[in-house]
């Protein structure tokens, strides 16, 4: 494919510097970058890559512009990382083809489901008696949507998602477990992406909710009666326990756990690998990671955190000591 400067700042605009009839002929980073090539700069501290890249254009922020040209070709604009996602964007328009609407021969769709005409149910769906699927839905290939759940409008499901599974729910009977019927649902908004072979459960007796906008990565689990809020992130891996509720606006970094029952407020940051075992209310970020370490220093660090407590009593002790 070839798009010349001249026509990306017609769809997307941004002040160009230089020649708009420069044809590029693919997006890449800086590093790697030829002179046919549209790349972006969006941290600062990535400069030193910037003058010596071989970018034929380089998306920059106001700040970066005198260095910018000097170097070439570039498009400036505010939100040089928002711009690139809107490139790549028309890229994916221009060189492949949007999904065909209508339910791939292959795929399992109950008589009592509705699908909208606008949607398209890839190869080895299954949608399940009395789901409901949006205008401009996408399910790629293997996506099962459950009895009963609902998928909102231009949504995209990725291979093997899992929508309405029954969620984990057993009352122990002596030795053995019984098992809790899932009576709920799941309600998934618009607008909503989930990553390949991601789970969401249904409800125990209430939905479980996923918002407007909501990003779900790969390889998550969303546990029975979690509420996740509007445009809400998630990276790959994490897993998010039962009756959870987590605020709009939040990102949660790869492979965080959030225990059941819990409420992450609004403009909440989780770091990858933490755990999240209390409410989080405040807006911040939050990280629960204990740094990796060669193992014979972590092991006399891990077991001088067994000693805190201990030590917290003893120096109670001295306080109430000297103040006598």
């Amino acid at each position: 494919m070839k798009r010349d400067l001249a026509s990306i700042i017609a769809a997307l605009g941004g002040d160009l510097h230089g020649d708009g009839a420069l044809l590029v002929t693919g997006l890449a980073p800086l590093e790697v970058a030829t002179p046919h090539d549209i790349s972006f700069l969006s941290n600062p501290r990535y400069q030193s890559q910037l003058q010596a890249s071989q970018a034929g254009c380089v998306i920059v922020a106001p700040a970066m512009r005198d260095a910018a040209i000097a170097r070439g070709a570039c498009i400036v604009t505010d939100q040089p990382y928002l711009y690139f996602a809107r490139l790549t964007q028309l890229w994916k328009r221009a060189r492949d083809p949007l999904p065909l609407a209508g339910v791939h021969p292959s795929a399992v769709v109950d008589d009592q489901a509705v699908v909208h005409p606008s949607a398209s149910i890839g190869p080895l769906c299954v949608v399940e008696r009395g789901a409901r699927i949006g205008a401009d839905t996408v399910l790629k290939s293997r996506v099962t949507v459950g009895e009963g759940c609902v998928v909102g409008e231009r949504c995209i499901l990725h291979p093997g998602v899992v929508i309405g599974a029954d969620g984990f729910g057993f009352a122990p009977n002596g030795e053995a477990w019984e098992k809790i019927e899932q009576l709920g649902a799941v309600q998934i908004g618009n607008d909503v992406e989930i990553g390949a072979n991601t789970c969401v459960d249904r409800g125990a007796l209430q939905d479980t909710v996923l918002e407007d906008g909501v990003k779900l990565d790969n390889l998550i689990q969303i546990g029975h009666n979690v509420r996740v809020g509007r445009h809400t992130a998630m990276a790959g891996c994490v897993g998010v326990a039962g009756s959870a509720t987590i605020g709009p606006n939040c990102t949660v970094g790869g492979g965080a756990i959030i225990l059941g029952h819990l409420t992450v407020g609004p403009n909440v940051n989780i770091s990858a690998g933490t755990l999240v075992s209390k409410s989080l209310l405040k807006p911040g970020h939050y990280t629960g990671i204990f740094p990796v370490d060669d193992n014979a220093t972590w092991e006399r660090n891990a077991a001088s955190l067994k000693q805190l407590h201990s030590l917290r009593d003893r120096i109670k002790t001295l306080e109430k000591e000297t103040r006598k």
